[in-house]
């Protein structure tokens, strides 16, 4: 559960688990001083997925046909320099399902993390989008640094093992030291690994990339469906090129104005909200909640397992054993979806009975690791880019005396978000503000889509990004509901909300409420 914008990707992760995986792009070069907005894309068969997107098979083709094309979009290295080395941007598509003289252009995805493969979440819920098809080719990328993009390499999978099991919030100071020790050597691994890239994948250089995009895509307005950390670039981009947006919508909305200690603080308060809501809806079954006689009941027995799990760990997914690192992940990844809350019944009830399994496997989603023991870059890609652009940086004496905020904010997940903010503070690249801008005069109407039920991107998130935005440019839409994100929970105000507006340019009228 990283920092400030934490993971849409580790919702899509966990369902990849459950469910299905996807696909990949192509490598290349550029000449130097090539017009980069003139190259054409060579769309082929997608592969099946690299190690760094998470690995399985290529992606079968949508109901009726239609085939998942990849393409590599060559992009400056440095946009400071942007004649000089080029980049390969791996992109998808799916053609429009619709009648020629129908088509909009392309609907660009980004899924959020940051960090998470676009190339491979869009064909595992391609479906959902079947509506958008009728008027849009739906697309997505793997951002630089992600995946086939030039993926950020930190430590191989066994380090990665040992990193995901280690204590996440040190009780003294030989606890403190190891896990400063480990933040330090995985942020040295990502330095010796990866050097070139790491300056340049700032959430500017991929607003950048999606207006090169644009372009070679062959569009004059940008449409965009930004989910997560996705409101944040799309926010980005917005402030950058405000003369360029065409029909966007934002859900699950990061706060654009947080620094990244205020947006970890808010992320506990709302993971906090997300299990208090988990907790009462257990109880209040026909049937007895097998995890506690009362919602007090649940949340105390979670409690009380993250200190036994702290004392000793219990056998997970062999060899491995659930410590309470893992199972605190495993907790929240099961939050990001109201559908995935009888996962994390089973997972504590197993838990009890001193069996971790299905707690380590949702905390392996969280943390992109498939069950051949193989990681995709998701963490490696999500700090770089959190780290490359949150300028803030927290040493331990900081923390500590935070912590109390934090305990306040959820005696669950406080210590680990608190403990979280070190994990730029050896980072090798200078952080570029508190704060993304994202102010946007002269816009076009943005839809900003809030959840009151959102743990990883709080409902308070949207009315700030619509404020941040300006004057006439975000519309505000409020859906009272759980889990991560709006569109996807299928609700029908929402739906008919969006694609009202993606479809047609019907603007809803700014405070809708969905229920």
């Amino acid at each position: 559960m990283p920092k400030r914008s934490s993971l849409r990707t580790a919702a899509l992760t966990a369902t990849a688990v459950l469910l299905v995986s996807a696909t990949a792009g192509c490598g290349g070069g550029a000449p130097l001083g090539m017009d980069l907005t003139a190259q054409r894309l060579s769309w082929k068969d997608c592969p099946a997925p690299s190690q760094a997107e998470g690995g399985g098979e290529a992606p079968s083709p949508l109901p009726g046909g239609t085939a998942w094309q990849c393409a590599t979009m060559q992009a400056p290295l440095d946009w400071d320099h942007p004649q000089g080395e080029t980049i390969g941007i791996a992109l998808i598509r799916a053609k429009t399902s619709g009648a020629a003289d129908k088509r909009i252009g392309s609907l660009i995805f980004n899924f959020g993390g940051p960090g998470g493969s676009g190339v491979t979440t869009l064909p595992a819920f391609g479906t959902s989008y079947d509506t958008l098809r009728t008027r849009y080719d739906l697309v997505s990328f793997d951002p630089r640094g992600v995946g086939r993009s030039d993926g950020v390499r930190c430590e191989n999978d066994q380090q990665l093992d040992a990193y995901f099991q280690q204590d996440a919030t040190p009780d003294d100071s030989a606890e403190r030291a190891t896990y400063l020790a480990n933040v330090k050597g995985f942020n040295a691994a990502c330095e010796k690994n990866s050097k070139t890239i790491l300056p340049h994948v700032r959430t500017t250089d991929a607003a950048r990339d999606l207006d090169l995009m644009r372009q070679v895509l062959g569009d004059d307005k940008l449409y965009y469906f930004g989910i997560s950390y996705g409101t944040e670039l799309g926010g980005v981009y917005a402030h950058l090129f405000p003369q360029n947006v065409g029909r966007a919508v934002f859900d699950a909305v990061v706060d654009p104005t947080q620094n990244s200690e205020e947006g970890s603080l808010g992320q506990a308060k709302g993971f906090q909200l997300a299990l208090d809501n988990f907790a009462e809806n257990c109880v209040s079954q026909l049937e007895d909640c097998p995890i506690g006689d009362s919602a007090q009941d649940v949340k105390n027995r979670i409690a009380k397992l993250l200190k036994d799990l702290d004392r000793k760990p219990i056998p997970g997914i062999f060899p491995r054993e659930l410590t309470q690192t893992a199972a605190t992940s495993g907790i929240a990844q099961s939050l990001y979806s109201q559908d995935f809350w009888q996962y994390l019944t089973e997972g504590l009830e197993q838990a009890y009975g001193g069996d971790g399994q299905i707690l380590m496997l949702l905390s392996d989603s969280m943390n992109g690791r498939n069950q051949n023991g193989e990681y995709s870059n998701l963490t490696a890609a999500n700090v770089s880019i959190n780290c490359a652009d949150d300028k803030p940086r927290y040493d331990v004496a900081y923390v500590e005396r935070k912590l109390p905020e934090f305990r306040a904010a959820s005696p669950v997940f406080g210590d680990y978000l608190a403990w979280g903010m070190i994990s730029c503070t050896d980072w090798a690249v200078p952080g570029a503000a508190d704060h993304p801008d994202v102010s946007a005069p002269g816009s076009a109407p943005i839809l900003v889509v809030g959840n009151t039920g959102d743990p990883a991107t709080p409902y308070e998130g949207a009315r700030k990004m619509v404020t941040a935005l300006g004057d006439n440019v975000g519309v505000e839409l409020t859906y009272k509901g759980q889990g991560h994100g709006a569109y996807d929970s299928n609700n029908r105000c929402v739906r008919t909300a969006v694609d009202g507006y993606l479809l047609n340019g019907r603007v809803p009228a700014a405070g809708t409420v969905c229920g």
